[in-house]
């Protein structure tokens, strides 16, 4: 076997560490839940009966009888999201597939699925981070029946997965497995969308070609192509073993696609406490598969949301982050994936490149990633192989041993870049984080005045009307969890990618996010404490001086330190007092979520508040 880098073998001592007592405290509570027999046998009659009322005869007599494992399933269906329509079907042959070796299945509930490319730039996108601790609680109220052995979860893009693993890992003595849905198949190349909305944003087009140029993009059921949350979330649950091997990238409407999900609800009966390959989630996800899943987003180039929801994560099983444990991982991980916009290529072209087999392969060659650590396919190990159809039944192959595109995915030995692109941002201003994978390296460090926004119209606004035409670094401010539930600010990449491209030094500063399409703009993001708890980002002004180095990972302001520190922070004035669009009654959310850096929850199970 090969041995493990030393690095992340520190880091993740580190993490047990720091994690003991709440890992300890987390343990012994699954433990405690573990069924002696099925888990409906604890019921009473009377609430037996209500859980089977609704049943099809042949799963009601062995749910009274108690001779089969009962499976539940959490779904993210509706039928206006592209990712999540697929799942239409799913409840149906997730059924017949269990009731082929002696189980039942039912769905234990439903959570909501919002898309941010939806709300972007709108008013709903204030709701968005929310929504995944929603969707955790969601998942928990489906759970809460207590009759299942073991669970499935439906659910693929931005917040709904984070949601679907922290309520996973609080009903941690359940085996849970998740089933994708896989991408869309590749419409209009994302370069080539990109390009249409810069050429919108400058006025060179009109409503007429953007849309058509949108629409071609984002054209059939699926996630959407490029390597944002969405597909993010797909290769952080197969390198941390939530899904069955190579589960993540095969296209929805496929013979194959059908094939995993069937084999998804067969393998979830024979993890339970039944038999004798149990395998609880909670016992599972362990520091090793934290690390996993972190390296696997360096070493891809993922997107900076799961800077917030891998910590949200590992805190729901007493495992404790930093923003430190995410940039050291990334000094020694080499990026290994080129999908865009960290290059032109698209998710099915590096599926079709070799995928996360050939990746899983070349980061256990060298180190990086952890095989001992289990899935639900087995040991991580065993991740490096791809499935393929025989005879209509799902079997594994060895992935393949060369790229099928080294444009898109590389050997270890032969990386794109040897970091992953993450880094932490520190000084004056606050703690914050920088994705430069798709930075031009001689745009990544400037030095140039600020300019102060309260909000993401505020700078838009500014460009239309031609007041950015210079060098400057943008600090946008109030944009964190607890001001406006810290929505994402896409829409500052087209105008800052155009002022870019025109020869100005453009940075942005801001305690919102961007995600994984963020782009080639430098930016720090997430910046804590946030300006409207008072952190200092609130304390810049017009004309301050900002060095802007993510090589070095500096984040500084030429201003006198004790003038600085005198200084009152500006005042968040909420926008009509966070009302409309439902904004109102995520009032508590805002009140209490969590710093950035532990998340952004306002859960609290064992995240750090500093």
């Amino acid at each position: 076997m090969t041995t493990m880098n030393p690095k992340i073998t520190e880091i993740t001592e580190r993490i047990r560490d720091r994690s003991r007592d709440s890992r300890q405290a987390y343990l012994e509570m699954i433990r405690s839940r573990r069924p002696k027999g099925f888990a409906r046998q604890r019921l009473m009659e009377s609430n037996l009966a209500h859980a089977t009322a609704g049943c099809a005869v042949i799963e009601k007599t062995q749910l009274l009888g108690a001779g089969w494992p009962n499976i539940g399933i959490i779904t993210a269906y509706n039928d206006m999201l592209s990712a999540h329509a697929p799942y239409e079907d799913y409840p149906r042959i997730i059924r017949e597939a269990a009731r082929e070796v002696n189980a039942v299945a039912q769905v234990a509930g439903g959570v909501p699925a919002m898309c941010d490319g939806v709300t972007q730039g709108f008013t709903g996108m204030e709701l968005s981070l929310f929504s995944r601790d929603v969707i955790a609680m969601a998942s928990a109220i489906g759970l809460s029946h207590d009759v299942f052995d073991a669970a499935l979860h439906l659910g693929v893009c931005d917040k709904i997965v984070p949601g679907l693993v922290i309520a996973a890992l609080r009903f941690g003595w359940l085996p849970s497995i998740f089933v994708p849905a896989g991408p869309m198949p590749s419409g209009l190349p994302n370069p080539e969308k990109q390009k249409a909305r810069q050429l919108f944003a400058e006025g060179k087009v009109g409503r007429d070609a953007l849309l058509k140029a949108e629409s071609e993009s984002y054209h059939a059921q699926g996630t959407c192509t490029f390597y944002g949350t969405a597909n993010s979330n797909q290769m952080l649950m197969e390198v941390m073993g939530f899904h069955l091997p190579g589960a993540a990238f095969t296209n929805p409407g496929t013979p194959l696609r059908e094939a995993l999900t069937r084999a998804a609800a067969q393998r979830a009966a024979k993890l339970t406490a039944q038999g004798d390959e149990y395998l609880p989630a909670g016992e599972m996800i362990d520091e090793r598969s934290i690390v996993n899943g972190i390296v696997g987003l360096m070493a891809t180039g993922g997107s900076t949301n799961h800077a917030l929801h891998l910590p949200a994560m590992a805190a729901a099983a007493g495992i404790i982050l930093t923003v430190e444990d995410f940039a050291e991982i990334s000094a020694v991980t080499p990026l290994l994936a080129r999908v865009y916009p960290n290059g032109p290529a698209d998710v099915n072209h590096f599926h079709a490149a070799g995928g996360m087999g050939f990746l899983v392969r070349e980061l256990l060659n060298v180190g990086l990633l952890d095989g001992t650590a289990m899935g639900v396919g087995g040991p991580i190990a065993r991740y490096c192989e791809e499935p393929f159809l025989n005879d209509g039944k799902v079997e594994w192959r060895p992935a393949p041993e060369e790229s099928g595109n080294a444009d898109i995915l590389r050997h270890a030995y032969d990386p794109f870049s040897k970091d992953g692109g993450l880094r932490m941002m520190s000084g004056p201003i606050g703690l914050g984080v920088s994705k430069v994978s798709a930075v031009q390296p001689e745009k990544r460090v400037l030095e140039a005045p600020a300019m102060v926004f309260d909000s993401q119209e505020a700078l838009k606004e500014a460009f239309d009307a031609g007041k950015l035409n210079k060098d400057f670094v943008a600090v946008v401010r109030f944009q964190g969890p607890s001001a406006n539930g810290m929505p994402e600010l896409h829409s500052l990449t087209p105008p800052l990618a155009v002022l870019q491209d025109k020869g100005f030094k453009v940075a942005l500063v801001t305690d919102g996010r961007m995600s994984g399409a963020s782009g080639k703009v430098p930016s720090a993001i997430h910046m804590s404490p946030e300006g409207a708890r008072g952190g200092p980002i609130a304390k810049v002004r017009d004309g301050d001086v900002i060095v802007f180095d993510a090589e070095k990972g500096v984040l500084d302001i030429k201003v006198d330190p004790e003038e600085f520190a005198a200084r009152d922070a500006a005042e968040y004035r909420p926008n009509q007092n966070n009302m409309g669009l439902g904004r109102e009654m995520f009032t508590f959310f805002r009140e209490l979520a969590g710093p950035a850096a532990a998340g952004a929850s306002q859960f609290r199970f064992w995240a750090r508040e500093d």
